[in-house]
């Protein structure tokens, strides 16, 4: 407790306490010049009400540019307290016997159970990347082998391809097959999951949507690709589809325009190789990165929503697979063969710029997939070394995420003021 003097703030003790004009002239002019004039001798503005309309908004606009700074500092300090780096090697190898050193195939894919399903010869392999157990989950027979590979969305159905045309669905769960999509008549190389439905691309030149929950299966057939469909991709909203070919053409569909195999959104035709390689990035629906192979080596930034290029990026190399960051704006790209004795297989690209952040050179021979863990920190990259390896190129997420955003959050809904 205060012990207080009540004669000291009595109406009494008031009165007798010196005024501002009980001081001498010399120190009041001094004590003038500091409260009112501010370091460059001009008029002080502080508390200075403004009832006019027009000076309102004008000192309105003033504190809002004055925490856009703050934020940009905020954002700026926090990038120089965590500085990217790509690590000098991998976390971790495993081996891949009789993985197919096939450009065209895409028989890796890292699900959201944290299991990664691969390929192998006339196999398929689970391995469970928080216990590290393997476990076979089918093996074709004959000359029939699988060529691609694809969780749903939730991990509760697994998608294979075959060379034979066909397609399986299997729970994980009980290793038993589901369903038996039917409809292409050639290899099945590449897979995307949209919800229920499931889309694959075929030698055949056809993109066919199937509905696993549907008896007849088929919801649509597309067919614009004048070659092999090798790289298929959904947008995160499902609004869009992307596909390329051996063709060397990159299409967008639109999902509510796809009665008619022949109603594609956009059709990008700047590529010179065939298209694996296709991501969607994550900070901006409208933007959709491609990959050329060994006659093309681009990276190709698209704006689907006014079908333009962005950029056009030489890698020196076949692009076998890209991968954007969850938690930094970047850009990983795996390549193949190359042209040039300055190409790396693993290159990490700063987004939008696209300057090259780092490269690595792991595997003794050309990169054919690239997969992300589910929590966006680690990249699987399969070889024709006959190994699997992994990079802890994307993550930790930045620590100063949450509180930039706290104090960002505060600033633009004006719950705190700042003191200068």
């Amino acid at each position: 407790m205060w012990n207080l003097d009540r004669d000291w703030y009595s109406p009494k003790s008031l009165l007798s306490t010196p005024t501002y004009y009980d001081f001498p002239e010399a120190y009041r002019r001094k004590l003038d010049e500091k409260l009112n004039l501010d370091s460059e001798g001009k008029p002080f503005r502080m508390l200075v009400f403004r009832g006019s309309p027009k000076s309102s908004k004008k000192s309105i606009r003033h504190i809002d540019q004055l925490q856009e700074e703050d934020a940009a500092a905020l954002r700026n300090s926090g990038n120089q307290c965590l500085p990217r780096r790509v690590p000098k090697r991998e976390s971790r190898v495993l081996d891949a016997p009789d993985i197919r050193n096939d450009y065209y195939s895409n028989t890796l894919d890292w699900g959201k159970n944290n299991i990664i399903v691969v390929a192998l010869g006339t196999e398929i392999y689970f391995w469970n990347s928080v216990t590290s157990a393997v476990s076979r989950l089918f093996r074709a027979v004959g000359n029939n082998y699988p060529t691609s590979v694809s969780w749903s969305e939730d991990s509760k159905y697994l998608a294979t391809g075959f060379l034979h045309s066909q397609l399986l669905l299997f729970d994980p769960e009980t290793f038993k097959l589901v369903r038996n999509l039917e409809g292409h008549s050639k290899r099945i190389a590449t897979l995307s999951w949209n919800n229920r439905i499931l889309t694959s691309g075929s030698h055949d030149n056809s993109i066919i949507n199937h509905d696993v929950r549907a008896k007849r299966s088929e919801v649509s057939r597309l067919k614009a690709h004048k070659a092999e469909v090798c790289g298929l991709k959904w947008s995160k909203r499902g609004n869009l589809l992307a596909s390329g070919g051996n063709d060397n053409h990159v299409y967008v569909w639109d999902s509510n325009k796809m009665n008619y195999s022949s109603n594609f959104l956009h059709c990008f035709k700047d590529h010179r190789a065939a298209v694996k390689a296709l991501a969607w990035c994550p900070y901006d629906s409208t933007v959709l990165a491609s990959g050329g192979g060994t006659d093309d080596r681009c990276i190709k930034l698209w704006n689907v929503q006014k079908g333009t290029n962005i950029c056009s990026i030489d890698t020196k190399a076949q692009v076998c697979g890209l991968q954007w960051n969850k938690h930094y704006k970047e850009l990983l790209s795996g390549h193949g063969y190359t042209t040039s004795a300055e190409s790396s297989q693993l290159c990490l690209w700063q987004y939008p710029s696209m300057t090259k952040v780092g490269t690595l050179d792991p595997h003794s021979s050309r990169i054919l997939h690239l997969s992300q863990s589910p929590d966006g920190s680690t990249v699987a990259s399969a070889g024709g070394d006959e190994t699997i390896r992994f990079w802890d190129v994307f993550g930790p997420p930045p620590v100063t995420d949450r509180r930039e955003d706290s104090v960002l959050d505060d600033l633009l809904s004006m719950k705190t003021s700042l003191i200068r």
